[in-house]
């Protein structure tokens, strides 16, 4: 059981915003927000090396946290400045060539799709996308079918950024495991507000950040590898961090994940991204995720009600990001309506996920994204809102 109260104490906004955008960027609570200052306030004391080095074992301990985060080892983890080049260090660690077939779905977000599109120029490798089945999850069986020698990786994203929808990353997992092909997966929308493991998927390689459903600081993003993958793969970029210059003319890399990261980096953002995780895994990752379905199936449930709404979620058990239109408003307004009304949503332009925007015809759509500190009053007064914005 989440002890709401106490939460939202940690949370100091809570009292005067209904804030719904946790898909763009969470409200941190107290313990990120003081983690952080306390690390600043040192670095003005006594300098940024100093620093470091007195919160080596801190720093140290972000790397076990985000392993208990995804059931992983703290050797399989870097950090980088966010989840995109997160995401795009392992990509491009990837040998393609002429023929070579990337798999993906339909709802894949913008900045997967045109590294892909950019690989694709470069080497003539060809993208396939799997279609979707009747909920709008990806089809499996469509996947298993499009499977040959030339798929060199299947990529996902787990829960796509302009709805509900859940894709099945574990049965994908099984698929890329048995036959043998690399899996990267994107987890920015499903990493703090439902149960992830890295064993269970089967996945290679996941990308996540640490400013949404997490509710770390903006800047952190992280890196999982399994440790078998991780030895095949050299990075696109790399610097005496990742690779120690061992003599006058060789390099040796790092045997762990931080082979993907950089010397340099922003101490105070990952400690406050280790206080994020650390906050998470304390209530729980299984209570956080039943509170954030219950709050985004309320909100379903209120917005079937209202004329003229129409809820564009997919799948058969959507997560906690709902995503609507309604007649004669557009989204951006309807965003503007709900800030002056003290309450804070979002919208998702279609291209952030064209394709499926193009498959479904889709306009922009309001995105409002409970998480477990929200209450059900916050999400029954947005549905108050919205319903005196409908036609009488």
């Amino acid at each position: 059981m989440i002890d709401i109260e106490r939460i939202r104490a940690d949370t100091p906004a809570a009292s005067r915003l209904a804030y719904l955008h946790n898909a763009g960027a969470a409200l941190m609570p107290t313990a990120v927000v003081t983690a952080m200052k306390q690390h600043i306030d040192l670095e003005s004391e006594i300098g940024g090396y100093a620093a470091a080095d007195r919160e080596s074992e801190r720093l140290d301990a972000v790397y076990g946290s985000v392993a208990r985060l995804l059931n992983a080892s703290p050797e399989e983890i870097a950090f980088m400045e966010n989840a995109t080049v997160a995401w795009q260090m392992a990509f491009y660690a990837l040998p393609f060539r002429a023929g070579d077939r990337i798999l993906t779905a339909e709802a894949e977000y913008a900045a997967n799709y045109v590294a892909f599109l950019q690989v694709a120029k470069r080497t003539g490798a060809v993208i396939d996308v799997v279609p979707s089945d009747a909920t709008g999850e990806l089809d499996i069986e469509a996947l298993e079918r499009m499977i040959d020698d030339r798929v060199k990786l299947i990529a996902i994203t787990w829960v796509p950024t302009n709805g509900g929808l859940v894709n099945p990353a574990a049965a994908i997992g099984r698929i890329a495991r048995a036959r043998g092909i690399p899996y990267l997966l994107d987890a920015c929308q499903a990493v703090g507000q439902m149960q992830v493991d890295v064993e269970a998927i089967g996945c290679d390689m996941l990308s996540a950040t640490g400013r949404k459903f997490l509710r770390g600081p903006r800047g952190t993003g992280f890196l999982y590898v399994r440790k078998p993958v991780l030895q095949q793969l050299e990075p696109p970029m790399i610097d005496h961090f990742a690779a120690p210059w061992v003599s006058r003319e060789h390099y040796q890399l790092r045997d762990d994940a931080r082979r993907f990261e950089t010397w340099e980096n922003n101490y105070t953002a990952r400690l406050g991204l280790g206080a994020a995780v650390d906050y998470a895994l304390a209530i729980g990752l299984g209570p956080i995720e039943q509170r954030c379905r219950l709050l985004a199936g309320r909100l379903r449930n209120g917005l079937g009600a209202i004329s003229g709404i129409t809820v564009r979620d997919l799948g058969d058990a959507p997560g906690a990001i709902v995503s609507f239109t309604m007649e004669g408003h557009e989204a951006d307004a309807i965003v503007r309506s709900a800030a002056a009304a003290g309450i804070t949503i979002g919208a998702s332009h279609p291209s952030s996920t064209r394709i499926d925007a193009e498959v479904r015809a889709l306009p922009v759509v309001v995105r409002a994204s409970p998480h477990y500190y929200n209450t059900e009053a916050e999400i029954d007064r947005l549905i108050a809102h919205l319903a005196g914005l409908a036609p009488r």
